[in-house]
């Protein structure tokens, strides 16, 4: 007995009685109406599978074209309806045309008991398939949708920030990879999603996968894939993210983090657009936007050869290197009044501002966590607030990481140009290295260079 609840429409009771007959013993439920004009009620009260629809209601007609309007209405109310017509006065050009409108099948009156069965079971099999297939790509939409919430938007004008972004909508539309460079908290996976959501693959998967948390044993299966049998808790076959990433962006976060044999691997599936389920020989082409993301060093690490310098080449078309948030002086506090109202909404608070004393500590505070930091002071202080604002005592930052007395700007800038000039001759103008040592990101190094006219 089939789980599923067929529609029987035609205008010959002896059809309907036959037709009710034989499909309850295969079939949960069976209905049956003589004429089409209920069809809108019986869909509006019953979960239909599979409709029977007769092509010819009208006396002598045997042209069709009743099945046909009938079959447009049907679904023009749901297009995944799964409807089988059926006449006594077949042909070719026919059964044709009403594949072509969208039935699914068509069958022959006075028909044989065997072929209809089998005829509904493969039309029940397609429903099935279809009913899947919705509910995953609503789940898809969902996940989706929520990833982008989650991931948040770009926030700050600071010139800093500008300049990256002028970068990102230059690379965005095209299928460059891109690899974004900044310490931990600078908002790399926001980069990541909205360098997705400007392009042309902005309707597909994002996927991200985070390659730090992600065990040694399980790259290969959880990027890959698997067949069944491959191993010992393999009982299917199984995708991997990058299959399921086709057609969208793959974001492959922390990337520095992977060992050479790893490295090897990845390259391989980056070169041939393909990936091999563990425990399969075929090939299968993949169709992916890569953007990878790292707080490492990779240019120095291919200098001491823990990184790959074919791989870097490889995902490295295009490089954006986040600012720290201590060079977006000008977006604090943007940010700031962003995470209250996000956190006030939250938790049900009133803070509407924040005061002069705690805006004073915002900005002076060198926030060695970045915007990540930012978001948590933020979020503790709408949840410690008495008030309908935030205040300094609200914050709760650390004292400790306040710098120390500074010297004069014109004396900390002469420092600043000396040890700028000194890490470029010690590397002989390597900007990569010379911003290691610095403590820089490349990006923050050119713009000393720039400022100081070495």
């Amino acid at each position: 007995m089939i789980n599923a609840t067929i529609l029987v429409i035609d205008d010959d009771d002896d059809i309907l009685l036959s037709a009710r007959l034989f499909l309850k013993q295969h079939f949960s439920q069976v209905l049956t109406c003589k004429s089409p004009k209920e069809i809108n009620v019986l869909l509006s009260r019953n979960e239909v599978d599979i409709i029977l629809l007769d092509m010819n209601y009208q006396k002598g007609a045997s042209d069709g074209r009743e099945g046909m309007y009938w079959l447009e209405h049907i679904l023009s109310i749901d297009r995944e309806y799964v409807v089988i017509l059926m006449t006594a006065y077949g042909s070719v050009e026919l059964a044709v045309r009403a594949i072509k409108e969208g039935a699914t099948d068509f069958i022959l009156k006075p028909w044989e008991n065997e072929k209809l069965f089998a005829t509904l079971s493969a039309a029940w099999k397609l429903r099935q398939s279809t009913k899947k297939a919705s509910k995953l790509e609503k789940i898809r939409s969902s996940l989706q949708n929520d990833m982008a919430s989650r991931a948040g938007a770009i926030i700050g004008s600071s010139p800093a920030l500008l300049y990256v972004q002028r970068t990102m909508t230059k690379v965005a539309p095209t299928d460059a990879n891109v690899l974004i460079l900044g310490e931990n908290g600078t908002g790399k996976q926001v980069f990541a999603h909205e360098l997705h959501q400007l392009s042309a693959r902005r309707n597909q998967v994002f996927m991200h996968v985070d390659l730090g948390a992600l065990n040694e044993n399980l790259f290969e299966s959880e990027l890959f894939g698997y067949a069944k049998g491959a191993f010992t808790d393999a009982r299917e076959d199984k995708a991997g993210r990058f299959e399921l990433a086709d057609g969208g962006t793959i974001f492959l976060d922390e990337i520095g983090n992977l060992s050479l044999p790893l490295q090897a691997k990845l390259l391989t599936v980056l070169q041939n657009r393909t990936v091999t389920r563990l425990g399969e020989s075929r090939e299968r082409k993949v169709d992916v936007r890569l953007v990878a993301a790292t707080n490492m060093p990779l240019d120095e690490m291919v200098t001491k050869g823990t990184f790959r310098q074919d791989l870097l080449f490889r995902i490295n078309t295009v490089e954006l290197v986040l600012p720290p948030l201590r060079e977006r002086e000008d977006d604090v506090m943007e940010l700031a009044t962003h995470f209250m109202q996000v956190f006030s909404t939250r938790y049900h608070k009133d803070c509407r501002s924040i005061d002069s004393r705690a805006s004073r500590l915002l900005q002076n505070y060198p926030w060695p966590g970045n915007i990540r930091e930012l978001q948590h002071v933020i979020e503790r202080a709408v949840i410690m607030a008495d008030n309908n604002f935030i205040s300094e005592h609200d914050l709760q930052l650390r004292q400790s990481a306040f710098p120390a007395a500074a010297p004069t700007d014109m004396q900390l800038e002469e420092m600043e140009k000396h040890m700028v000039t000194n890490a470029l001759n010690k590397h002989k103008g390597n900007i990569s290295r010379a911003a290691a040592e610095l403590g820089l990101t490349r990006a923050a190094l050119y713009r000393r260079i720039e400022k100081f006219g070495i």
